[in-house]
């Protein structure tokens, strides 16, 4: 296997660090459209999907999709002391936020603040054994009163937590945008490699909009039926296992390192996912299968079903700490699964058959 090449890390890093929570995705966006736009055809839409094209020799259109947003907070109330109240935007678990150190998109540019929460001393002991609730949490920004904080900040500004990407040993990475800029990072990447060495097939790689929010489709919905796709590979990230606390006969095997996650069942094609399977299975490299019942939670499930039915994969990047401040992936595993994206495009050709039959 290849190793990512260093333009590609340091376009990697720049775009986990821009922020953009879900319906804020505009910043990431216009990072990834400047990268894509060094080799691709490059367009955006109304949703705030961004969308990068390669022609290939006639062949069928295949969707890649990446959602690009992350989980945030959004600013709901100011108080008359110039604290700020919020709610989430996307899957919180509340003892994560609890603490942490925010970085609001103002109108003048980022305002910093911190999670407040009254100190364990001042607490009665019941008080103590309770989990905190979003609503018992604020953030103070350093304004003492309303008007002051409403300087910087209004109603309805977005935030996120202010971290930024770092490297560990063993070619991993921790950031707090990995669920799921990785995927529309990996998608892009697949992209570039196929540009190199394009197939029959026109591959267009889309950085979708408000997957991580009261999911009804979200932009890959629009970004599927403005296409005329036949086949579609979404990418995401699924739960790394391979960490203490994890029931493996509920959540299966899948190792940080360890290559792609393949899913089979639920919305999936099967003729999707016996392509990426071969793929794999033909280039010697390691990948885990997870089995879906029910709906994917993915892009995959906004997809499948638009115009005449597109035959869709999901191929997911293990992933630790979801939905945390560190989230953490390998390098490999993103290096692999671009690799097997742009090779399985290639195998696609106008008499592939994406009917099971």
């Amino acid at each position: 296997m290849g190793m990512l090449p260093d333009s590609s890390f340091a376009f990697l890093k720049t775009l986990l660090d821009t922020p953009g929570p879900s319906s804020f995705e505009a910043a990431p966006a216009r990072v990834w459209r400047a990268e894509a736009a060094t080799f691709a055809t490059v367009t955006s839409d109304v949703v705030g999907n961004s969308f990068a094209s390669v022609d290939g020799s006639g062949g069928p259109t295949i969707l890649l999709a990446g959602h690009i947003d992350e989980i945030g907070i959004i600013i709901t109330w100011i108080d008359e002391n110039g604290f700020v109240y919020f709610e989430p935007i996307g899957g919180w678990d509340p003892q994560v936020l609890v603490a942490q150190r925010i970085r609001f998109l103002g109108r003048n540019g980022d305002v910093f603040g911190v999670i407040g929460k009254k100190p364990i001393h001042l607490m009665k002991p019941e008080e103590r054994e309770k989990a905190s609730k979003i609503t018992d949490l604020w953030v103070d920004i350093g304004a003492a009163t309303r008007a002051e904080a409403a300087e910087h900040l209004a109603i309805g500004d977005a935030g996120v937590i202010d971290s930024q990407l770092r490297e560990l040993p063993n070619r991993r990475i921790v950031s707090r945008s990995i669920d799921d800029r990785i995927g529309a990072f990996v998608v892009l990447e697949a992209l570039r490699r196929y540009a190199a060495k394009p197939g029959t097939a026109r591959v267009v790689a889309a950085a979708t909009a408000q997957e991580e929010i009261g999911y009804s489709g979200g932009g890959a919905r629009v970004a599927a039926q403005s296409l005329d796709a036949r086949m579609a590979i979404a990418v995401d990230v699924t739960f790394a296992t391979d960490h203490p606390g994890v029931e493996k006969k509920e959540h299966g095997e899948h190792n940080i390192g360890g290559g792609p996650v393949l899913t089979r069942g639920s919305v999936v094609s099967p003729v999707a996912f016996g392509l990426l399977r071969a793929t794999a299975d033909r280039l010697g490299m390691p990948y885990t299968v997870h089995a879906a019942g029910r709906a994917t939670s993915t892009d995959a499930d906004g997809i499948h079903l638009t115009r005449n039915g597109v035959a869709t994969a999901l191929l997911s990047i293990p992933n630790r700490y979801m939905h945390s401040p560190n989230e953490m992936v390998s390098l490999d595993d993103l290096d692999r699964a671009a690799e097997l994206i742009a090779e399985t495009c290639r195998m696609v050709t106008s008499e592939t058959d994406f009917t099971a039959r």
